[in-house]
């Protein structure tokens, strides 16, 4: 036989094989299923919108149409979110009398509280506490401000450094955090030109988890409050000027007066999971179900505090790849399954979660309320961002080390298919399954990974790579149904997330733990998840507790607990309260 009738005849079996692969999973039923979720008229698939209600429906429909069971409400799981804050007309602040206008004069930060205050102010330079190896500044050292306002500028003393090691401690939230543990009322914000030079007023930004501060947080218009604030004819810019090159903060005489009434509006709108299951065959594995889920929604529009890579374009955020792939794959493989349900031993759920750009609210709203036991669920396979496979055939799959058994499972399936697995073993991570694991479940995150066109309004319909996209579908099919048909489920172990180290805004310690980032409350942070063998862990800190201080300090907030980790060193031993069950318990870190 000659070579050449050799090579003909192994190319045709190659073209009958990928042939057979696309009648599994036609492309144009993709691209249309894609190109639809990522249409104009979907307009960036943004929770609680018309648009989302017609993503949803256009995702159950399709579960229905393969027969799969709907739970809940005709497979819709509905939860709450907020989307937006805004002012209410109740809204004024006067300064020695003098009454300014909203949005002209002043305008509110979106975490600042709903308060009624009036009372002295004291100025505390650029309102920064800060005791680390680099950094000693304290702008409130023997200041009294208890139960007054605080007056700090905008920025930081070093405004021209981009390396500044002022920069972890000059955001307005932290701010707020060091005025409110001095025992001040509230907090009042101006800039000077070398911080701020036009004097303009901050938007009032929804951000995608509203926390509280606990304190009204004022932004002020230099040209309307300066005059009125500082005596003596000292300006602003002058003061920041003399902070900056003396870094010094004078003994300022202010107007002792200021009168305020805050009140914000955080709107709710109702948003939904959308789920399916098919149910296994074998009497005694049914019971056992794989859940597959990926996020549905996205940006909608954009603009500031959505997220969006491009914040000041307005225009509709497609999310075709981000997650339109993920819940085409999770509709696809709904469909594969469904064909061959007579061979399945357990049971599947697929889920369309909502409202994961928001923090992973969908997933984590469906955890706590499963339409199955979370004892039951054997492990959680998640799509997020399968559509642009790239020339190298390499994808990422996270969550390896939370199973005994993942990574051996995965190589064994990868050798039927002309992919490239990279293994991450880390159970937490940006995205749904993180709160899967959190509950000590296997999870497999895959993913072939981020581009330019991430969370920007290029990420469209027909730069997705739809025969790619079948072949990351095909792949995670046949791990399924391994998943689905082994004889004993995965065994679950501890994967923690590595420690968080270096840039300049990020932390040189960590606790260990996933925090809990869908908590609203202000009464302590929620714990997650805890990383084996790290600090936490070490000092006996558990899965639901509530870290309420660290040091003596109260932790409200995910943005306090942020804000106390700054302050830390590696090596230093610190006293963490948490509350277990009603009970307050003191435990004793090592970083």
């Amino acid at each position: 036989m000659s070579k050449r009738y050799i090579v003909n005849i192994f190319f045709l079996f190659f073209s009958l094989s990928l042939w057979s692969q696309q009648t599994i999973i036609p492309i144009q039923k993709l691209q249309e299923q894609l190109s639809f979720l990522a249409s104009d008229s979907l307009k960036g698939r943004f929770p609680g919108t018309a648009e989302d209600v017609v993503a949803s429906a256009y995702i159950r429909d399709h579960f229905r149409k393969l027969g799969l069971t709907l739970p809940f409400d005709e497979g819709f799981q509905y939860f709450n979110v907020v989307t937006s804050v805004e002012a209410t007309a109740g809204n004024s602040l006067s300064i020695a009398g003098v009454e300014g206008s909203y949005g002209k004069d002043f305008t509110l930060y979106a975490f600042s509280s709903n308060e009624s205050f009036e009372g002295e102010v004291v100025f505390a330079g650029f309102g920064i506490r800060a005791q680390t190896d680099e950094l000693q500044w304290d702008d409130y050292a023997n200041l009294n401000v208890e139960g007054k306002w605080v007056l700090v500028l905008k920025g930081d003393p070093e405004p021209t450094n981009n390396d500044s090691k002022f920069i972890p401690f000059s955001d307005t939230r932290s701010k707020a955090l060091f005025a409110k543990d001095k025992g001040a009322r509230g907090l009042l914000i101006i800039g000077g030109k070398a911080n701020s030079a036009s004097d303009e007023l901050t938007p009032l930004l929804f951000e995608r988890s509203v926390v509280s501060a606990g304190i009204p947080v004022i932004d002020l218009k230099k040209a309307w409050a300066g005059s009125l604030l500082f005596q003596q004819n000292i300006s602003v810019d002058s003061i920041e000027s003399l902070i900056i090159s003396t870094r010094k903060t004078p003994e300022t005489a202010i107007i002792p007066i200021v009168a305020a009434k805050t009140e914000l509006k955080l709107n709710q709108v109702t948003t939904r999971n959308i789920i399916g299951i098919i149910e296994g065959n074998d009497p005694s594995l049914k019971g056992q179900y794989l859940v597959v889920g990926a996020h549905y929604d996205h940006l909608g529009f954009g603009g500031a505090g959505s997220g969006s890579r491009v914040p000041d374009t307005l225009a509709p955020h497609y999310g075709a790849d981000d997650n339109g792939s993920g819940v085409v794959g999770v509709m696809t493989l709904a469909e594969l399954l469904s064909q061959q349900k007579d061979q399945l031993r357990r049971s599947v759920v697929f889920v369309a979660f909502g409202a994961e750009e928001m923090g992973l609210l969908g997933s984590r709203f469906f955890v706590d309320n499963m339409p199955v036991t979370k004892d039951s669920v054997v492990a959680m396979i998640n799509f997020d961002m399968i559509g642009r496979l790239n020339e190298s055939k390499s994808i990422s799959v996270s969550g390896t080390g939370t199973a005994v058994e993942t990574e051996s499972l995965l190589t064994e399936t990868g050798k039927n298919h002309d992919i490239r697995m990279s293994y991450s073993p880390e159970g937490f991570g940006a995205s749904d399954h993180a709160n899967f694991y959190a509950r000590n479940i296997p999870v497999m995150f895959f993913s072939t990974g981020a581009h330019a066109d991430y969370h920007t309004p290029l990420d469209t319909w027909d730069r997705i790579n739809y025969s790619g996209m079948a072949e990351v579908i095909l792949l995670v099919k046949d791990v399924a149904v391994e998943l689905i048909n082994r004889n004993q489920p995965l065994s679950f172990q501890e994967a923690g997330p590595k420690e968080r180290t270096g840039g300049r805004r990020g932390f040189k310690v960590t606790l260990g733990i996933m925090p809990d980032f869908t908590s609203t409350g202000t009464n302590g942070l929620g714990v997650g998840g805890v990383t084996k063998g790290g600090p936490a862990d070490r000092a006996g800190m558990l899965k639901d507790d509530l870290i309420v201080a660290i040091e003596g300090m109260p932790v409200g907030t995910i943005y306090d607990y942020m804000n106390r980790l700054k302050q830390l060193k590696p090596g230093q031993r610190v006293n963490v309260d948490v509350v277990r069950k009603q009970e307050r318990i003191a435990l004793i870190a090592d970083l």
